[in-house]
């Protein structure tokens, strides 16, 4: 137990030092990110409703932690990639857990600043009537976990230039085609269908959940959901970083 945390201790300097000059400036995006969302979609809206303010609310933190995991660090791996520091990575002796859960770390603690800003300007601005429930902090982890497992997945199982180009696609769909923001039953059936896989609504449905638990309730269905999408992101670049 003491060996693998020094390796993650080791591990988490590493990838820390390497991305020093840039976690401010992500920082940043996903708090300007965040803010948008929940001040700029409200011009879209004319006279927007409780109920619109409350689903742009809960919606900017899920979206923070989409575009954190499916956007910003396809990105980044890719990055890695063409650098060569991906091999030099597959060169450590050390379990190939360990470089995911430091890198993981590193992440979320981005996240955390962009979540507190949005949620704190959306309450003293609108009101939105939040009702915070415990599984606030569980439901947090399990989608940051999710999105940046599946984020991993897709990252080191595609080209650099494959990953980048999916992840674009990704912020575009998950702002104007996913309910992040708006109920599922706006969308076409054909579209609803899709996102009953996907993991995008299920993420915002326990978001919602754990953010107005007096308004909103996560099913079952979607914390198996996400569970299933995070084990299958994590397994696969598992599987990936230990191929020779």
């Amino acid at each position: 137990m003491n060996q693998i945390f020094n390796q993650y201790k080791y591990v988490f300097q590493m990838q820390f030092l390497r991305n020093s000059g840039y976690l401010i400036f992500f920082a940043l995006i996903q708090i300007l990110l965040a803010i948008g969302i929940v001040i700029g979609f409200t011009y879209l809206i004319p006279n927007p409703d409780p109920d619109s303010i409350l689903f742009l609310a809960t919606g900017a933190p899920t979206l923070i932690l989409i575009v954190t995991g499916l956007v910003i660090l396809p990105q980044q791996v890719g990055t890695a990639k063409s650098d060569g520091y991906m091999e030099f990575i597959r060169t450590w002796p050390i379990h190939r857990a360990v470089i995911l859960g430091a890198d993981t770390t590193l992440w979320l603690c981005i996240t955390v600043p962009a979540i507190a800003v949005s949620s704190a300007v959306a309450h003293f601005m609108f009101q939105p009537g939040y009702d915070v429930s415990w599984t606030v902090i569980p439901a947090l982890l399990m989608i940051a976990l999710t999105s940046i497992g599946v984020g991993y997945g897709l990252s080191y199982l595609l080209s650099p230039e494959a990953s980048l180009s999916v992840s674009q696609v990704i912020v575009f769909g998950a702002l104007m085609f996913s309910p992040v923001n708006f109920p599922m039953e706006r969308l076409p059936e054909w579209l609803q269908a899709l996102h009953q896989v996907l993991p995008i609504y299920s993420m915002a449905e326990v978001m919602r959940s754990s953010l107005a638990a007096s308004t909103f309730t996560a099913s079952t269905g979607n914390y198996i959901n996400l569970l299933l999408w995070c084990v299958a992101g994590y397994g696969g670049a598992i599987y990936i970083l230990n191929k020779k």
